[in-house]
């Protein structure tokens, strides 16, 4: 009875093996779910810069406001009619600069 016992018991944990620690296991699935979790928020981050960045381009095409903005302060163009200074903070500070197109 006791080698009946032992066999089934063997049987038992080898037919868990595979629910537990095989290709499929809980272990791999739960692993998995928290993966997803992951891509999920990766893919949130990226969605919200996706509208941002269509909001930005919906700005530039439908005015001049935005274009002026950025030309002012990401590439540093001015107006025919403006005069630029260039002040500096630190240091001892150089002569003003003046351009005129």
């Amino acid at each position: 009875m006791r080698g009946l016992a032992w066999t089934l018991a063997v049987l038992i944990v080898l037919l868990q093996y595979p629910l537990w620690l095989g290709k499929g296991s809980w272990l791999r699935v739960w692993e998995l779910e928290r993966e997803i979790e992951a891509q999920k928020a990766a893919n949130q981050a990226l969605e919200t810069r996706n509208i941002q960045l269509a909001a930005e381009a919906r700005d530039l095409h439908s005015g001049y406001d935005a274009l002026d903005e950025r030309a002012r302060f990401e590439l540093g163009m001015v107006r025919g009619n403006e005069v630029f200074f260039h002040v500096m903070e630190s240091g001892i500070a150089p002569p003003t600069e003046v351009k005129r197109p």
